[in-house]
Formats: C-alpha cells, structure tokens, sequence
C-alpha cells in the first residue's frame, strides 16, 4: 500500500508542475509580470504549500524535529539539488538586478533564521516578526519589479506553451497544478515516512531528508521543467521564492500556532550547511552571471555527499 502512495505521488507531481509552469507562464504573459516575478511569488511560493502543511501538522503532533528540519532541509535541497539538477540540464542565466535584491533578502533572512534558531526555540515573537518581513518582501519584489522599464517587455516575449493555455483560464490551470502538485507531494511523504518508520530512522533524520526531499519535488519538477523548457527565470525564481517562504512563511506560521523546540543536531550542523549553500548560491550566479552545467554537478554531488553523512550518522 505504500508503494501506491509513492508511485501516485510521482504521477501527481509530474502532471502538476507541468499544469503549473503552463499556466504561470501564461500569468506572466497576460499580466505584463515578469517570470522572475511569477516564480517567487505564486510558483515559488506555491510549491512550497507541501512544507507548509507538514511543518504545521507536525509542531501539531509533538514532533518539532519534522517541523524544523522539513525546512532546513527543503532549502538545502531546493538550492543544491534542484538549482544543480537544473542546471545540469541547460545553464541557467542570472538576471542580475533581480537577482541582487533576492538573493540580498535571502541571504540577510537565512543569517537572520539561523540566530533565531540558535536560541533554541521559535516563539510566537518569532513566528510574526518572520511573517511581517515576508510581506515586506512581497510588496518590495512587486513594486521594484513593476517599476523596471524591461518588466512589460519580458513578459510580452514569454512563449506561448501550448493550446491548453488559452482553453483554460490561466490562473485555474495554476491553480490546478498546485493541487495536484499539493496531493501528489502529500501521499509520496506519508508513503516515505510508513517505510523509515518500520525501519526504525529518527524523526529529526526524516523530516531532515524523507519528507524535506519529498516536500521538495514540487520544486524539484517545475524547476525541471522550466529548464527543459528554457524558462530559466521561473527555474531560479522558484528556488529563491520556496527557500524566503519556507524559512519566513512556514517557520512563522509554525510559530504561531506552537512554539517549538529547535532539535539540538539541527543546530550543530544543518543550519550550517543551509548557510553555505546559500553562500555558493550566491557566489555561483555572480561570477558570471550564470549557473554552469559544472555548478549544477557540483551542487547535486554536494548534496548527494550531505545525504550520505546523514544516513552515516542517523
């Protein structure tokens, strides 16, 4: 039976990042939006309603070593495995306007997390302060995009992905991919974790990797696909867009509805690894203004190698 959780989730998940990039696409083209926009905001954030429903059902349930390492390990693996796996499929241009502000605000929000982990526990305080900076950051990202002279001009030039696009209403066929990108995401977790429970793996070393890997393949597919696709914007907004909301968005909510212990094992080692994956990122994109196929390999062997200390050490 868990095995048709798994398999169902993959099928689910394929046929919703497709539905989601055609219809964000179309989003981008109808509202004069640029793709860059469009994926930190509804793709990016969209995709990270996986995280989001298990960060929160797990502080629910008394399991804060899900809750916290969900997101540490979502953004590890959005940048080292979804940014590489991107990138080794077709390079992946840097924007660099855009990518300054985002990648500024991703940096200062991942040191910012990081201390207020360090105390041990995300409280209620917490949990809003983290939710009033994403707001910020959402107005900030809309007003500087639409007051950028190529915002309109970028958007015209976004390819028409399809007859589907015009047959339904764009932001329903979004819509519909999130949902099935949502569910498909949700049975292969709860499938995943049946099979590490029954092999006795801890909580923390699930959510850490089962079901931050899992929450991630909404991220993992529509980057996929905006790369074959050569819609590079969307593939790079998506990643900075999930890992802003799933360290503001979903650790604030979490807060907010129970506060939470930080796992001591997270914080001796994960949120240090998220910080430098950050870093690469960041490194990476500004020295020339592009991910390489190269980069990509050497962000999923990180993360690869990150995997295999985890399991070493669980």
């Amino acid at each position: 039976m868990l095995w048709i959780y798994i398999v169902t989730g993959l099928v689910l998940l394929t046929l919703g990042a497709e539905w989601l990039i055609r219809g964000a696409t179309s989003i981008a083209r109808q509202l004069g939006l640029s793709e860059l926009l469009i994926g930190l905001t509804l793709v990016g954030f969209g995709t990270s309603a996986p995280e989001l429903v298990s960060s929160v059902g797990a502080a629910l349930a008394g399991s804060p070593g899900v809750a916290v390492g969900n997101v540490i390990g979502s953004n590890i693996a959005n940048i080292l495995l979804i940014l590489g796996v991107s990138a080794a499929i077709a390079p992946i241009g840097v924007k660099m306007l855009g990518f300054r502000r985002d990648a500024l605000v991703l940096g200062g929000v991942t040191v910012v997390v990081i201390a207020t982990l360090m105390t041990g526990r995300l409280t209620h305080v917490a949990g809003t302060g983290f939710l009033l900076a994403l707001f910020a950051y959402i107005g900030w990202a809309y007003v500087s995009e639409m007051n950028k002279p190529t915002a309109n001009a970028d958007a015209i030039n976004v390819a028409t992905m399809g007859d589907t696009g015009k047959a339904l209403p764009a932001f329903g066929f979004a819509l519909m991919g999130l949902l099935f990108l949502v569910i498909g995401a949700r049975l292969l977790v709860d499938g995943a974790i049946g099979i590490a429970t029954m092999m006795n793996v801890s909580e923390t070393i699930i959510g850490l990797t089962i079901v931050a890997l899992g929450t991630s393949l909404p991220e993992l597919m529509t980057s996929v696909m905006a790369s074959i696709r050569g819609k590079s914007d969307l593939a790079l907004g998506n990643v900075l867009g999930s890992n802003i909301y799933n360290l503001l968005g979903i650790l604030g909510v979490t807060a907010l509805v129970r506060p939470i212990a930080v796992p001591q094992s997270i914080l001796g080692f994960d949120n240090w690894i998220m910080l430098a994956a950050t870093g690469a990122l960041i490194i990476f994109a500004i020295t020339k203004s592009r991910f390489d196929r190269w980069e990509g390999y050497v962000m999923v062997a990180a993360y690869a190698a990150y995997l295999l200390y985890l399991v070493a050490h669980a």
